[in-house]
């Protein structure tokens, strides 16, 4: 059953799963955010529970921090994250103005791979307004990024 709150976007990547899972993983810089915006690492703590912080920055100065939690990671599989809360500075949870939940999901498929991305938003309007944002255009260039750099290596 498809969840009328989420948007996804899927590609075949013809490289096998462990090979897209480390890129996913270990090279999230080089994919994770649409060009010419960049993404870095700022803390992954890659566990359920942990803390999960990348910084976005656009080509005319833009800085936008994401920062939120894995509720799953999900070795050779998925990673899920949101932004509904993050740790403190004391680390128990704080609650945040929550958005979505994000799947970033992988399966074998023939020779290749299935990359899926999903974003589960709160309520219809948290998704509407992920949808205007640029949802498609957006999270289909991040996995189109992935796709190119899974098949280079």
């Amino acid at each position: 059953m498809t969840d009328p709150r989420e948007l996804s976007v899927t590609r075949y990547i013809d490289a096998p799963p462990a090979k897209v899972w480390d890129a996913m993983v270990n090279r999230q810089s080089e994919w994770f955010c649409p060009a010419p915006w960049r993404a870095e690492v700022d803390h992954q703590d890659r566990r359920a529970g942990g803390r999960c912080e990348t910084t976005f920055y656009g080509p005319d100065g833009e800085v936008m921090p994401q920062k939120g939690i894995y509720l799953a990671f999900d070795e050779g599989r998925r990673f899920v994250t949101t932004d509904a809360a993050v740790l403190g500075e004391d680390g128990d949870f704080e609650p945040t103005g929550p958005m979505m939940i994000g799947f970033w999901e992988i399966a074998p498929e023939g020779s290749g791979t299935r990359y899926t991305a999903r974003a589960r938003h709160w309520t219809d309007e948290a998704r509407r307004q992920h949808e205007e944002m640029g949802f498609e255009a957006g999270w289909g260039a991040c996995a189109d990024q992935l796709k190119a750099l899974c098949e280079a290596l």
